[in-house]
């Protein structure tokens, strides 16, 4: 099969006019029209790389939880622009899990977070994780404020619950990690800090840690 035979021309011409004119609006509807998220997951291990940024990017604006799988996949592909696209729109996707309510909830969660309001956020945090302890973000910014409060513990038990429901959660092996460096553990840390790069290879802080740990640990 040639390689233009291998190209989707419809959604590649939709990727390319989105990149031109960057409006998200008409990219999600002209895509939503055209495919199914399936159809998208699917086509996130094109052998086109043009193809597989279109999905990928698609699938970060329009997709749910559902594609965490094909998400957390296209942030290891050897396109490094499809592994930052994912990367970038699996976040999108972790917070649309559950429904109205419990997105409502997790998004003020989040801004609590970001207002520095650690301790409300644990409030808000452990009503939603009690109503829904599959989310997997409500466990991980539970587990983040937790790390702002000292409470280095709590938040590694946090953020592995996290992974344990979504091991794609790079953001919770991340904040594992520095949790275990203020508990003084360096190979603790240094398992998730590697455990995080494995998901996502292009976070460069993190490999920088885990380069100083690795040598400084004797490895």
């Amino acid at each position: 099969m040639s390689d233009k035979q291998q190209r989707n021309p419809i959604l590649s011409n939709l990727y390319r006019e989105y990149l031109e004119h960057q409006d998200s609006a008409k990219f999600v509807d002209r895509v939503s029209h055209s495919y199914t998220a399936g159809t998208l997951e699917r086509m996130s291990e094109h052998p086109h790389r043009e193809i597989r940024r279109a999905s990928v990017l698609a699938l970060g604006m329009v997709g749910d939880y559902v594609s965490n799988h094909p998400m957390g996949r296209a942030m290891s592909d050897e396109d490094r622009t499809v592994r930052l696209i994912a990367q970038n729109g699996i976040r999108n996707i972790w917070n649309r899990a559950g429904d109205d309510r419990d997105q409502q909830a997790l998004s003020a969660i989040i801004r609590l977070n970001a207002v520095q309001q650690y301790r409300k956020a644990i409030t808000a945090s452990d009503e939603l994780i009690e109503r829904s302890p599959w989310f997997a973000e409500a466990w991980h910014q539970r587990g983040s404020a937790q790390h702002q409060i000292k409470n280095y513990d709590e938040a590694i038990s946090d953020c592995l619950q996290s992974l344990e429901i979504n091991p794609y959660h790079f953001p919770a092996a991340t904040c594992m990690g520095r949790a275990y460096m203020a508990l003084n553990n360096g190979q603790a840390a240094l398992e998730c800090f590697r455990r995080a790069l494995r998901v996502n290879p292009d976070l460069e802080g993190v490999r920088a840690q885990v380069i100083r740990l690795a040598k400084s640990l004797g490895e």
